[in-house]
């Protein structure tokens, strides 16, 4: 009797082995192997608004708001705080473009590294870092811009409605593509961006 569980205990675990092997060749099938064959793919994705599958997910969606919610998120707290310390507004538009670039190399080069797309099915990994790190660059340069603005009440109250955008921005595409409740979503954008805000109050102020 035992022996007869243990044989069925085997099968199971072979059956769910062949069924994850299957997946994965799946996986490996649909995606193009060169890095340009993926570039024309995604491509064709985005002309044909097939931007709802899996494959464009994995390869696009995910890296791409992982770099617009670092790059809107992470950058908070230097430029502000700077603007909060210093007063002037062409220092804390320096220090936003050295962290929206900083943080733009830092994403690219986690998102690649870390990840190969060969056991996950996510594509190139050139692809997916050169995705990650434009939208990092991306979200942490719109809030810098509006310290162009000599006058620094003006440009905090610009790059105060900039950052506002950018968490709606993150809502929505999460909504969107993921599923998640605009409530719930915003939520937790929102609270994310507090918690860098007030850091940046807080050591602004120091």
């Amino acid at each position: 009797m035992a022996l007869e569980s243990s044989k069925n205990i085997d099968n199971a675990a072979d059956t769910d082995t062949q069924k994850q092997a299957t997946e994965q060749a799946d996986v490996e099938g649909k995606i193009p192997q060169s890095t340009m064959e993926q570039i024309a793919d995604l491509f064709k994705a985005i002309m044909s608004h097939d931007d709802e599958s899996r494959h464009f997910l994995l390869r696009v969606v995910q890296p791409g708001l992982a770099g617009l919610m670092d790059g809107s998120v992470s950058t908070l707290a230097p430029i502000f705080a700077t603007a909060f310390a210093t007063h002037t507004s062409f220092t804390a538009f320096l220090v936003g473009i050295a962290s929206a670039t900083g943080a733009g190399i830092s994403m690219a080069f986690s998102e690649a590294l870390s990840d190969d797309g060969a056991l996950t099915g996510r594509g190139s990994p050139v692809i997916r870092g050169f995705i990650t790190g434009v939208m990092t660059f991306f979200g942490g340069i719109l809030h810098t811009l509006p310290f162009l603005i000599k006058d620094i009440n003006i440009a905090l109250t610009a790059a105060y409605l900039v950052v506002a955008f950018e968490l709606v921005l993150i809502s929505a595409i999460r909504h969107r593509y993921f599923g998640t409740s605009w409530l719930l979503s915003t939520v937790q954008v929102v609270g994310s961006g507090a918690l860098v805000f007030a850091a940046a109050f807080i050591f602004g102020h120091a």
